[in-house]
């Protein structure tokens, strides 16, 4: 088991054979998370490196907390760099609760709702139809909606990943979420029958 402790006090110490085991324990991360945020794969992997190489440059810096929350802070930075270069996006408010007022607890657009043996046809035209959305939602949504629903941070790991308070990260998700419900229904078609269903069980 990676002693994730020891290497990065290492790290701190100039060791680059530590820095690189974590580098291989979070790339595969790393790299989702670029990809997530870009949409592109030369691109993401470009972000991936770059985010490597300032994580290398600037951990002395890191004070503790969830390692890798501080490295996906690093890479969404790296790719909202790169696209705020590429295009600027306007914003529309959205109430972030469901039909009950209550805020969204689980991302039911996100799983993988397949099963038989059409399954990884399935997937891969969910998968489609999620990273169009996620690509054409508002960044600083769609950084929020990536982190805690596809890398799996909780609140408070999100929220040291993004440096803004929990309640943002709870109202950014539950606003990235409704939009990605609306874009999908876009892909009426394309999104397997059992994603259907529960997508018309919502009014």
């Amino acid at each position: 088991m990676m002693d994730e402790a020891a290497l990065i006090r290492a790290s701190c110490e100039g060791d680059l054979d530590a820095f690189n085991s974590l580098v291989l324990a979070y790339q595969d991360l790393v790299y989702s998370q670029a990809f997530r945020m870009m949409g592109e794969e030369d691109a993401a992997s470009d972000a991936a490196q770059e985010a490597f190489i300032s994580a290398f440059r600037n951990i002395r810096s890191y004070r503790g907390g969830s390692f890798r929350a501080w490295l996906l802070r690093i890479v969404t930075n790296a790719s909202y760099d790169e696209l705020r270069r590429r295009y600027r996006r306007p914003t529309t408010p959205l109430e972030p609760t469901d039909e009950d007022g209550e805020e969204i607890e689980s991302p039911y657009w996100i799983a993988d709702p397949a099963e038989g043996p059409e399954a990884s046809t399935e997937r891969a035209e969910l998968g489609y139809a999620i990273q169009h959305c996620l690509d054409n939602l508002p960044l600083h949504f769609r950084a929020i909606v990536v982190l805690v629903d596809i890398q799996g941070l909780d609140y408070t790991e999100a929220a040291q990943a993004a440096r803004k308070p929990v309640g943002t990260i709870k109202s950014r998700l539950a606003r990235g979420r409704l939009r990605m419900r609306e874009c999908l229904q876009g892909f009426w078609e394309l999104l397997p029958s059992a994603f259907r269903l529960k997508v018309e069980s919502k009014p």
